[in-house]
């Protein structure tokens, strides 16, 4: 993987034609912050097009798409797919439908800041470089969860990018060449997790380019702010390990014992909460700090269930093409 910077003399009359992918599902509450962060975007709006795919949702997302596409400035087009409930065959309808070289993906709850695409797409000058991801930070939240969140950084590329198996960007902030795509095929349509590992791992595998990170071109989304929430999202985490796991051999979390959370609670109670009341008194130590231990292992124990629990369907094993 590239992780040297983006050099700040680039030339910046790199502009191709980029396609921005969307999967969409109930996504109408979304949607206008949506539409703002790209109609706000520095790149030139002649040199994108934005589409936009409802995956069957139930809630007005489509009839917005239509609307906006009529009246907003942007060049949208609204999509449907409605036979494989899924985020990536949603993406993979926008794929098809694409005319651009560079093909960017992000979702409908994140919100791109203005310089975003102009970043993210510089690094491609380079014709060895076939990936690029930018950087995911956290909406502004109030909520102790969410708190936890961006203290932990939980959705930052930092952590795929260092994957011992292979580094690989979410698709909440990621760009791929479309002549790659041709080449290695697109997302798995039946898988539910894991989709973007599993197409950065097939681009990468092959040697046939690098992925660049770009840490100026970020994306915010927002953190969970229920323990449900929190819990569905870890368990997801899961899921993705074990299917991850029967695809490319990737190490599975180990079990994490009842003897392991006594130990930690152990620790948390006797050691770590005097210490952080010692700090707070001093001024240096907040809520999150109490909490660190406790929600951290409401997370293993989320993402080992998923992990446990999850087996990869057969169809998800299947590969689209363009």
């Amino acid at each position: 993987m590239n992780n040297s910077p983006v050099d700040a003399t680039t030339d910046h009359s790199f502009l191709p034609y980029v396609s921005v992918v969307v999967p969409i599902y109930n996504g109408e509450a979304d949607l206008p912050d949506l539409i703002s962060c790209f109609l706000a975007q520095t790149y030139p709006q002649e040199q994108v097009e934005y589409l936009l795919v409802d995956n069957n949702s139930s809630d007005r997302t489509l009839n917005f798409l239509k609307t906006t596409a009529e009246l907003s400035h942007l060049n949208i087009h609204p999509l449907s797919e409605n036979q494989i409930q899924s985020s990536y065959a949603a993406r993979n309808a926008g794929i098809r439908a694409a005319q651009g070289e560079i093909i960017v993906f992000t979702d409908a709850d994140c919100r791109p800041q203005p310089q975003w695409l102009e970043s993210l797409i510089q690094p491609f000058n380079q014709q060895n470089i076939v990936i690029v991801a930018g950087e995911i930070t956290a909406l502004p939240g109030k909520n102790i969860l969410e708190k936890y969140a961006d203290y932990q950084q939980t959705l930052s590329q930092k952590h795929t990018l260092s994957h011992p198996f292979c580094p690989y960007g979410q698709t909440a902030n990621l760009a791929i060449r479309r002549i790659i795509l041709e080449k290695v095929g697109l997302f798995r349509p039946y898988l539910t997790t894991g989709g973007d590992a599993d197409i950065c791992w097939r681009i990468l595998k092959e040697k046939i380019g690098d992925l660049k990170f770009v840490p100026d071109a970020i994306v915010q989304h927002r953190h969970r702010t229920t323990l449900k929430e929190l819990e569905s999202q870890w368990r997801r985490y899961g899921r993705s390990n074990r299917y991850l796991h029967e695809l490319y051999g990737v190490e599975l979390m180990s079990e994490f014992t009842s003897k392991d959370y006594g130990y930690c609670l152990g620790r948390w109670l006797v050691k770590e909460i005097p210490k952080n009341t010692l700090k707070a008194i001093a001024g240096k130590a907040s809520l999150i700090d109490f909490l660190i231990t406790p929600i951290g292992l409401f997370t293993a124990k989320a993402r080992y269930c998923g992990q446990t629990e999850a087996k990869l369907p057969e169809n998800a094993k299947m590969i689209d093409w363009l």
